[in-house]
């Protein structure tokens, strides 16, 4: 028999302390976010939908985007036993200097559309991390506006190569003046892909109003607030602002960038310079013998080509083509520490991350960026101890298997069904 007594009041109260309330509606959002789809979901319910669409969208059928989330989580996992690892070590050398973390903020495009703190609050957040900040070309903050936001850090500037050179010229120069010391020149985007989201939505820049804006905004006045209240919203670095995104793009993009084009950029660049948007391991090859100094495995987040390569299934070919003294970094679908692990295990020296940043961003401004990092950091933290490594250094191959679910035809299959 079990042996009753009746509740002892003081033990009661032992176990019944409540939680301390949470008045700041902000803080009580990003607390309760343990997940990048947590972040998301917040962003969705206060974003208006246009300038969600144009961050969570990708082109046509945004099935680049679905394949390379889908890559990582077709991922297993090889833990070592009793290697106890009470401490890890998340630090990484990238491109000449220092990181706290193997990921960096990507470069993104109309940031302060999302939340109006936009670049400011990622390269301040970047600062407080000790990661690096990538501005983008179609930044909505100013390369010096970047560099106040973060004196002391690490800042990258993203270049596309317009049909002006001489705009891209001058950007290039004015990062350098400005301490950014890396420069991600762009080769993924002669012309716009058929972002179709932002078409169906209307979506333009700056935002016009319809009737359907106007009908999506009234649950979300603090987002038109934020908007209306603060400095016009603008390219930062360009003059033209009228159209939609995709016009704006094929306006001011070449598709006759070629190497030329990086010769002359790399003459202007006195930093390090890496090719992004490489998604085959033959121009990765011809780049690293160019003598850029890295490269990222990337297909623009699923927003260009779409069918494109899924970089976390190119990264291990590349890597064993180019080498292990090349640097090769990866961006696209990345959403929770353990794919930032998985990339580290089959080669990549550093990963970048675009939508988890601005989900982050729209959740809760610059406290949002930092609820992202933090979310990451305690992801990559956890994943490293359950495997069994204390550094970065300890991941390899073997930790990691890539399942699979898309299987090329064989040659010889889709030959005699040519015939």
């Amino acid at each position: 028999m079990v042996q009753r007594q009746l509740p002892n009041p003081a033990e009661l109260l032992e176990l019944m302390k409540f939680k301390k309330p949470q008045f700041d509606g902000t803080t009580r959002r990003l607390d309760a976010a343990l997940t990048i789809a947590d972040l998301r979901t917040i962003a969705k319910r206060r974003t208006p939908k246009a300038a969600f669409d144009y961050t969570d969208g990708a082109a046509e059928g945004e099935l680049s985007l679905r394949r390379a989330r889908q890559a990582f989580q077709d991922v297993e996992f090889h833990p070592g036993i009793l290697r106890p690892a009470p401490q890890v070590d998340t630090s990484v050398d990238i491109l000449g200097g220092p990181s706290a973390l193997p990921f960096g903020i990507a470069p993104t495009g109309f940031t302060r559309l999302m939340q109006t703190e936009g670049e400011v609050a990622g390269a301040g957040a970047a600062a407080a991390a000790g990661i690096p900040f990538t501005l983008s070309t179609l930044g909505t903050t100013s390369i010096e506006g970047v560099k106040a936001a973060n004196p002391h850090g690490r800042n990258w500037f993203q270049l596309y190569v317009m049909r002006d050179r001489e705009i891209s010229y001058e950007l290039t120069r004015r990062a350098a003046a400005a301490g950014f010391d890396t420069l991600q020149f762009t080769v993924d985007t002669p012309v716009a892909g058929a972002r179709l989201r932002d078409k169906r939505n209307g979506f333009s820049i700056p935002p016009q109003l319809t009737l359907g804006t106007i009908v999506n905004a009234i649950p979300r006045p603090w987002w038109w607030y934020d908007f209306l209240t603060t400095p016009k919203l603008e390219f930062a670095s360009l003059s033209t602002t009228g159209g939609t995104v995709g016009e704006l793009l094929d306006a001011a993009m070449d598709p006759t960038i070629s190497y030329d084009d990086l010769a002359v950029i790399r003459d202007l660049w006195p930093g390090k310079i890496v090719i992004k948007g490489v998604q085959n391991v033959e121009d990765s090859v011809r780049l690293r013998d160019a003598g850029v100094d890295g490269i990222v495995l990337s297909n623009h987040g699923g927003r260009q080509l779409d069918r494109a390569p899924i970089p976390f299934h190119l990264l291990p070919q590349v890597r064993r083509a180019v080498g292990d003294d090349f640097t090769v970094m990866i961006d696209t679908g990345i959403m929770n520490g353990a794919d930032i692990v998985a990339s580290v295990a089959l080669g990549a020296d550093f990963t970048l991350i675009g939508r988890a940043y601005l989900y982050g961003l729209m959740a809760g401004g610059r406290r949002g960026v930092d609820r992202t990092i933090a979310i990451l950091r305690t992801e990559i933290e956890r994943t490293m101890r359950l495997l069994g490594v204390a550094s970065l250094a300890e991941l390899e191959p073997a930790h990691v298997t890539q399942l699979t679910r898309l299987v090329p035809v064989a040659k010889s299959v889709s030959e005699a069904v040519v015939r």
